[in-house]
């Protein structure tokens, strides 16, 4: 199996469809904690999806994180997102 796709993106907030079919299903939204407020978009149900892989790259951004993360880290395919292309912010609207 080749290792889950991570994507970095700080242009444009991408939609909730492009979302979900970047990762394949329902998404969640990880706050990130770091000095950019960075945002993180998985797979919702991900650990529970047979032959989804660990994510090391992502699984790497969650050191200030202060959601507990399953052992397994970060499965499946992420999206990064900074700046404009963030999700939710101080002003900011849900793009659902």
């Amino acid at each position: 199996m080749t290792a889950p796709i991570t994507v970095y993106r700080s242009d444009t907030r991408p939609s909730l469809e492009e979302a979900q079919t970047f990762v394949g299903g329902y998404v969640e939204l990880i706050w990130l904690g770091d000095e950019e407020d960075r945002q993180m978009l998985v797979r919702e149900d991900g650990l529970l999806i047979r032959g989804l892989e660990t994510n090391y790259e992502a699984s790497a951004l969650t050191h200030n994180c202060k959601l507990q993360l399953s052992p397994r880290g970060i499965v499946g395919p992420a999206m990064i997102l900074s700046g404009p292309a963030r999700w939710l912010g101080d002003t900011e609207e849900d793009p659902s």
